[in-house]
């Protein structure tokens, strides 16, 4: 059990952070351990399809099942980091403190890589693992922020953390969470408390509550359970009177990252054409479009995903 006491203070300077780095770490915790993380299960079968031919097991290596050495995910400085920044802080790192925070954890057996080489590491996992769903992911976990704002604006710290996890539990000016190899009483020393909505942390939680790092708490967003469920490949009529019969239909079909291949198979459209639009719908914001090693997956924007909520 792991107890946190708030001063007045620390309740006005908690606040909310997405950290894709942090998502990076927890996938691979995700992808080690499959078995336990049903929910994940389809996104973990085209992950490792994705990853196939790509060595990332010095990464795996740093990423036990428990404790992660804190250089590999700091929490974020900024409410909306990218990739590029939080990897810049990592890039940083000195090698001292990397080989200080690994040798205190006995699971980690192997020498890890230069902070420089582990950085494009990440990016590539990044960019065949998780870049074609990250605006599904980001939506996601900016839906919960919003909420939790208003929980905090409405009811205070009670109403903030009264549905977070049945881990976490608020009374009176102190935060008690349950933790299974951590049992400690500590204050936020007047910084307060980030709290980090995780997809991937699910089903538990984690926090930061060490010297020299903000205090944070990573948690599993609402809706995390309906994350990989397939939504209506039809397209709403408004969308199709918008942009037309084909080119809805394609954007409907891009409810998971696919090619060009996969989406002409699926339309009965030629590869040629598939393209055309794709490009099309791509310079309109609508698409990204991510290599995973000789294949080009096009998936929806975050524009895209908001006229597909229903």
């Amino acid at each position: 059990m792991l107890e946190l006491s708030f001063t007045a203070a620390d309740v006005a300077y908690t606040r909310f952070a997405l950290s894709p780095l942090w998502e990076v770490v927890a996938s691979v915790r995700v992808l080690k351990s499959a078995v336990t993380h049903d929910l994940h299960g389809r996104w973990v079968v085209q992950a490792r399809d994705r990853l196939r031919g790509f060595d990332w097991r010095p990464l795996g290596d740093l990423v036990p099942t428990r404790v992660i050495p804190g250089f590999l995910c700091p929490p974020p400085t900024s409410p909306l980091p990218d990739l590029d920044s939080e990897l810049a802080i990592l890039r940083a790192t000195p090698a001292e403190q990397v080989a200080r925070e690994v040798a205190v954890i006995p699971e980690i057996t192997s020498v890890p890589p230069e902070v420089d080489a582990l950085a494009e590491m990440i990016e590539e996992y990044w960019d065949r693992a998780l870049a074609p769903f990250w605006p599904r992911i980001q939506r996601l976990l900016e839906a919960d922020v919003q909420y939790r704002a208003r929980r905090l604006t409405m009811g205070g710290a009670s109403a903030l953390f009264a549905d977070l996890n049945p881990a976490v539990r608020w009374r009176e000016d102190r935060l008690f969470i349950d933790h299974v190899t951590l049992s400690a009483r500590r204050g936020l020393r007047g910084k307060g408390l980030l709290l980090v909505p995780s997809v991937f942390a699910w089903p538990r939680v984690s926090s930061i509550t060490v010297p020299g790092w903000q205090p944070t708490l990573r948690y599993p967003p609402r809706g995390v359970a309906e994350l990989w469920v397939d939504r209506k490949v039809t397209p709403p009529q408004a969308l199709v009177g918008v942009f037309g019969t084909t080119r809805a239909r394609l954007l409907a079909e891009l409810d998971n990252p696919a090619s060009t291949t996969d989406l002409a198979r699926r339309t009965g459209l030629t590869a040629g054409g598939v393209s055309q639009h794709l490009t099309a719908l791509k310079a309109a914001g609508l698409l990204s479009a991510h290599r995973v090693g000789r294949q080009v997956l096009y998936s929806r924007t975050a524009v895209t995903e908001e006229l597909f909520r229903t």
